[in-house]
């Protein structure tokens, strides 16, 4: 993809609500792709999820949603509010339709939008994504999260200490070292995975009420699948730890209605860049399929 906007904030309808844009420098454009992040993440997240799995030859919209960054939360705390704010900024783009595509956290608005806007949602892709309440207990790093967010230094430490060595992260990331090695022997991957932790530093305060709200909607939300009706690819590690294959997956892609669905063998939570060329087929072929 040749070209990205830089994040403003559009004011919607809805409120307001900070997105960048990324699209390729010719008029053969297939449709529109909002990217939606994941807890921790912001704008930027969402268009590395973009660029990491999605082909070219679309106009990919990408989102700060609310609690984030320049996304205000208030007043946006349900999925069902996230989800019209994300139709609003359709509204202010001229966008129809769009393919709705989300990571971890960012489930319930995807879920939600396409339930209450099908007309405008020609497909779901799911990536790592709650399909009902989730009950992994928050991992004590986030606790140490909002506790270093207040002091900048501590942040800085840590940002420091993650870019001296990327390869030991993702070893302590991923169980199996074969798959370990094989991400951190892929260049542009390990681009997109050091772009995505480092954003996570940066601004980490303002990544805190979002991510804060997140871990409430997802453990406390039932979801209605078998009501949503566009086209689904379902993507999930069969050994996330995070948002465990057997609660949450594989109920996405059983309940809602003719769901496909993409399983990472031995993948965790990361399975968009340690399987990514298995995550990239899939996705083509999903998108080359819908009418």
């Amino acid at each position: 993809m040749d070209n990205t906007s830089h994040a403003v904030v559009a004011n919607t309808a809805r409120g307001p609500i900070q997105y960048c844009e990324r699209k390729e420098n010719h008029s053969d454009i297939q449709g529109a792709i909002l990217t939606i992040h994941g807890a921790m993440g912001g704008y930027e997240q969402s268009d590395i999820l973009g660029q990491a799995i999605g082909p070219k030859g679309y106009r990919y919209i990408a989102v700060s949603r609310p609690g984030y960054l320049q996304t205000p939360l208030k007043g946006k705390e349900s999925p069902e509010e996230q989800a019209d704010l994300l139709a609003a900024l359709m509204d202010e783009l001229g966008i129809q339709q769009a393919v709705v595509m989300a990571i971890s956290g960012g489930g319930y608005s995807a879920l939600h939008f396409s339930l209450r806007h099908p007309e405008r949602c020609r497909a779901l892709i799911l990536c790592s994504t709650t399909g009902s309440k989730n009950d992994v207990p928050v991992p004590f790093a986030f606790t140490v999260m909002k506790v270093m967010a207040r002091v900048p230094l501590l942040v800085n430490l840590m940002r420091n200490r993650f870019l001296k060595n990327v390869e030991k992260s993702v070893k302590r990331s991923v169980s199996y070292p074969d798959i370990a090695q094989n991400l951190i022997n892929d260049e542009q991957l390990m681009t997109y995975y050091t772009d995505l932790t480092i954003s996570t530093m940066s601004h980490m305060g303002k990544r805190i009420p979002g991510t804060v709200n997140d871990i409430h909607i997802t453990q406390n939300t039932e979801y209605p699948l078998e009501e949503i009706i566009v086209p689904t690819l379902v993507i999930h590690g069969s050994d996330d730890p995070v948002v465990p294959f057997a609660k949450h997956g594989k109920k996405l892609a059983e309940r809602i209605p003719g769901a496909q669905l993409c399983l990472a063998e031995r993948g965790e939570h990361m399975a968009i860049f340690t399987h990514n060329q298995q995550v990239r087929n899939a996705v083509s072929g999903f998108l080359d399929s819908l009418p």
